[in-house]
């Protein structure tokens, strides 16, 4: 007896069978880029020459491929390396005249026989402009024009006629980001360059560091270690951060009452039992410069929830408070 077609069980068998070709042509880049003779060489010179470039990486490409060049750029400029994409069919309609004598060609084609390339492969050559070529074809017209040719290993399309751009752009995509992320290494890129090119959205809300949210001066909440319990209740529900610093003669945190201390303590007389009797010595703080994603996770790896971080400086004093609230109209938390 024939069994009925199964859409569902046909449309899963043909996904994983693409994922497992895209898979073994990522293995083999990473196999050929562990390979000095193969790609590792050229790779590392690439690198090199991009890190020293004086002015942007000009990527293009056409189709499929320009569509990567388009993110590898993207991610380029994104990680501290200048980079524009220049369409190759609009290079040779005065785009051309974006590319100055300081920049480098990272040209990304699967065939490296793109006839839409030559204006930009011309234009370098006439310049002396450096070329970075990406393509699966070693003997190709790019790889040939190349100043350095990064030749991807052959590998099976994950399309079953092996025509669709599948496999190979994808390699195309890893190889490029592999390239921004040795840059950026190489360049000691941090997290506060990256929050510095990336201010908007939520990403940008996460590399905020926590100064920029914190409260400060006559919002926190701070009192002394003889303060009576009736005035540590004032000052919590005043500042309405659910919490009350303690600090010592100097200024210096030295303590915590939160709405959780409190409550087991109402019993006791208000205006004998003093903040230190309450007081827990060993809060959890964070200083100024602490990315906000790093306040969040603090707050959250609790087994009792923290609200509010006092914001110490280098002597342990107090001078910013940030609380939960804060983070979720930042759309951090």
């Amino acid at each position: 007896m024939i069994e009925p077609y199964d859409a569902d069980r046909a449309a899963l068998v043909s996904a994983q069978t693409a994922l497992r070709a895209e898979c073994a042509g990522l293995a083999a880049l990473q196999t050929a880029l562990a390979t000095p003779e193969q790609l590792g060489h050229s790779f590392s010179a690439a690198v090199a020459l991009i890190a020293e470039c004086a002015g942007r990486v000009v990527v293009g490409g056409i189709g499929k491929s320009g569509h990567i060049g388009r993110k590898i750029q993207a991610t380029l400029a994104s990680t501290g390396t200048p980079a524009m994409f220049v369409h190759p069919a609009e290079a040779a309609h005065g785009d051309l005249g974006m590319i100055d004598a300081k920049d480098i060609l990272l040209l990304f084609s699967h065939s490296g026989e793109t006839s839409e390339l030559a204006a930009l492969l011309e234009h370098a050559a006439r310049h002396a402009l450096p070329v970075i070529g990406v393509t699966s074809s070693p003997n190709s017209t790019l790889a040939r024009a190349s100043t350095l040719s990064l030749c991807l290993p052959r590998a099976r399309e994950a399309c079953p006629m092996g025509l669709a751009p599948t496999t190979s752009t994808m390699m195309q995509l890893a190889l490029g980001d592999a390239l921004a992320i040795a840059l950026l290494e190489r360049r000691g890129f941090t997290a506060d360059d990256f929050g510095a090119f990336h201010p908007g959205g939520r990403l940008g809300a996460l590399l905020r560091p926590v100064c920029r949210l914190m409260h400060e001066g006559e919002a926190l909440p701070l009192g002394t270690p003889d303060m009576p319990l009736s005035a540590v209740i004032m000052e919590i529900t005043r500042k309405a951060f659910g919490c009350i610093g303690i600090v010592d003669e100097h200024g210096i945190l030295i303590g915590l009452v939160s709405d959780g201390d409190l409550r087991p303590a109402l019993t006791r007389d208000l205006n004998t039992t003093r903040a230190a009797d309450i007081m827990n010595p060993v809060p959890i703080t964070t200083r100024p410069n602490v990315l906000a994603q790093e306040a969040v996770r603090v707050m959250n790896e609790r087994k009792k929830p923290i609200t509010s971080l006092f914001v110490l400086d280098e002597d342990s004093r107090p001078i910013g408070i940030v609380h939960l609230h804060d983070l979720l109209r930042a759309g951090i938390a």
